[in-house]
This record gives structure tokens, C-alpha cells and sequence, in this order.
């Protein structure tokens, strides 16, 4: 696996470290980052995602972050043939089949997503974080290893700005 999407529940569960994905969200972010796949979130999620993070923490984090995505991820276009493409899955969830269009027309090879059902009969595999990451290590899909005592925060490094390199203030 090289090239995936990563869904906007994915970068936020990562930015926000939020819930039992963080962990693996985070993961996912560093291997962006250190460029071992490349990730590319759908551009609608960009402003989706400043609008969410800036409701938490305030607009000059949201800026913050929305800045470290762009450098960390690519973009995944959403233009009119990516519209008329999620139009033609016709799936209960409009915005899913918009970041499943994207992702066919980005040329990847898998979504990652906290939300699976949101992508029924998807052409391309639809992984959680913790299996994308766990393929992205060589193991088996069905474990990630953990070190004991260790999360998303304490592997991130500083950013610019005194940043960690998820955007969030430490």
C-alpha cells in the first residue's frame, strides 16, 4: 500500500487525539509525514476540518493544523467529475461517496476511515486506521503492536512553531 485516502475522522481523531484511534490515527500521520505512504485527505474535508478544530480549540489552532495537514498530506481534488461520480453511488452518506470519488480519481489504493459503513460497495479496500497501519509495519492485519505506555503525543515531534507535528500546542 502506497497511496491511500484518509478520511477527515481519521486526521481529526490524529489532531485532536481523540478516542482509542488516536493512537493509530497518529501513526498514520507519521508515516505521512516521514513520507513511507503517501496520504492524501479529499479537499472538502480541508475546510470541514478547520471548521470542527476551530469549534474545539479556537481559529488560530484550526490554522495551525490546517497548515500541518497541507504540508503532510496531499489533496485529493473534488472537481465536477468527482461530483457526478459520488452522484452515481447514490450512498445514504453523500460526503463519504464524495472522499470514495476523490480517492478513485487520486489513484489510490485504499481509504482509511473510523467509519467503514459509510463506504458500502466501494471499489477500493476501506481499512480502519489500525489495520492501515498495521499493513503500513509488514504485519498482519488484524494487530498493531503497541509499546506499553505509549501514545500518539509521545511520538509526535516538534513542528514549526512549537508545534508538535500534528499542529497542537504541547
Amino acid at each position: 500500500m502506497k497511496r491511500l485516502l484518509a478520511d477527515v475522522n481519521v486526521v481529526l481523531d490524529a489532531v485532536l487525539e481523540r478516542g482509542p484511534r488516536s493512537v493509530a490515527a497518529g501513526k498514520l500521520w507519521m508515516a505521512a509525514e516521514t513520507r513511507r505512504v503517501v496520504a492524501l485527505v479529499p479537499a472538502h474535508g480541508v475546510t470541514t476540518l478547520f471548521y470542527l478544530v476551530a469549534r474545539e480549540k479556537g481559529a488560530p489552532v484550526a490554522r495551525r493544523i490546517v497548515d500541518s495537514v497541507v504540508a503532510t498530506f496531499g489533496i485529493a481534488a473534488v472537481d465536477r467529475a468527482v461530483i457526478g461520480r459520488a452522484l452515481a453511488l447514490a450512498w445514504p452518506d453523500f460526503e463519504d461517496a464524495v472522499c470514495a470519488a476523490a480517492a478513485e480519481a487520486a489513484g489510490c489504493e485504499a481509504i482509511v476511515t473510523g467509519d467503514p459503513k459509510g463506504f458500502p460497495g466501494s471499489s477500493l479496500p476501506v481499512l480502519s486506521p489500525e489495520t492501515a497501519v498495521a499493513l503500513l509495519e509488514g504485519g498482519p492485519p488484524d494487530r498493531v503492536a503497541e509499546a506499553p505506555g505509549a501514545n500518539a503525543r509521545s511520538r509526535s515531534r516538534r513542528g514549526p512553531g512549537g508545534t508538535t507535528s500534528r499542529g497542537m500546542s504541547r
